[in-house]
């Protein structure tokens, strides 16, 4: 079964000639139970794809289809709620609020569903110690190291048991002790049934994912299946194939030139203010 259905979807900014391509025509089939790791070099539409799958932003054109439901068109309200009951986040920034506790930060979510503060509390006590933080429920988050801040982000993504976690690089600002905690706590979410769309740049981070995703320009241009436990061949070539070549440099000096047209009489003259500079020092040295 499909739990994400993405058609010829993209997503444009901006007008006429300053119109940029985010997203591009993708098509995107996500199974329920999927570990997907996105990965691709900056600016190659990652994050812009996670926030349409998301509910965070409308595609400019194409069909969203989430849990058999055409989403797309829905409106701001609407949006809302299916993004709360179905989407949990984790970012690498963690985003927790510094004024309330880890256990107050978790039950969050919970109070937009209209809980009483009692069941809220309970339900985030759960999914704190779900994460291996019962200890630490009246720590603030300036008394909590980045792996614990990360695991607190984690279990207030998962207190509303939604049926998709995106986590757009959860390691990011982790040390390796700290990203293999959350990494095997997001393996564990994935054991249990959660749909997992991971960004990432690291490709070691892939060994966790049943399936890998890479996009450039806008474009998915690999998409490929992956043992659980093993860093596929493909992850290691597409993240560490040799990039700079003399036919690479030829591209980049000419797309400098389209990007910054030279005017070819500016140059001229710039050139022979140039020489007569350097003809007056000479004459004044002698």
């Amino acid at each position: 079964m499909n739990i994400i259905e993405l058609k010829d979807v993209s997503k444009l900014y901006g007008f006429g000639d300053a119109t940029t391509v985010a997203v591009e025509e993708v098509n995107l089939r996500v199974k329920k139970g999927d570990f997907i790791a996105v990965m691709g070099p900056s600016g190659s539409g990652k994050s812009t794809l996670m926030n349409l799958i998301g509910l965070l932003d409308r595609p400019t054109q194409g069909r969203y289809l989430l849990n058999g439901r055409l989403v797309d068109k829905f409106g701001p309200r609407k949006r809302a709620k299916f993004r709360r009951d179905t989407i949990g986040f984790v970012f690498q920034a963690f985003n927790l609020l510094p004024q309330l506790t880890a256990l107050e930060n978790v039950a969050l979510p919970l109070a937009y569903k209209g809980k009483t503060q009692t069941k809220r509390l309970k339900q985030a006590g759960n999914a704190l110690e779900r994460v291996g933080l019962a200890d630490r429920e009246y720590f603030y988050p300036k008394q909590l190291s980045g792996g614990q801040l990360q695991r607190v982000a984690i279990a207030r993504a998962v207190v509303n048991a939604p049926d998709i976690l995106i986590a757009d690089e959860p390691t990011g600002n982790l040390d390796s002790g700290a990203s293999r905690v959350v990494m095997e706590l997001l393996s564990d979410l994935h054991k249990a049934g959660h749909t997992i769309m991971m960004v990432t740049h690291n490709p070691e981070l892939t060994r966790y994912a049943n399936r890998v995703v890479f996009m450039h320009d806008g474009n998915i241009i690999a998409d490929k299946d992956s043992d659980v436990g093993q860093v596929p061949d493909i992850a290691r070539k597409m993240y560490f194939r040799t990039r700079k070549t003399e036919e690479d440099d030829l591209e980049g000096v000419s797309a400098l030139m389209d990007a910054i047209p030279q005017d070819d009489k500016m140059t001229k003259k710039k050139t022979k203010k140039k020489s007569r500079k350097k003809s007056k020092k000479k004459e004044a040295k002698q």
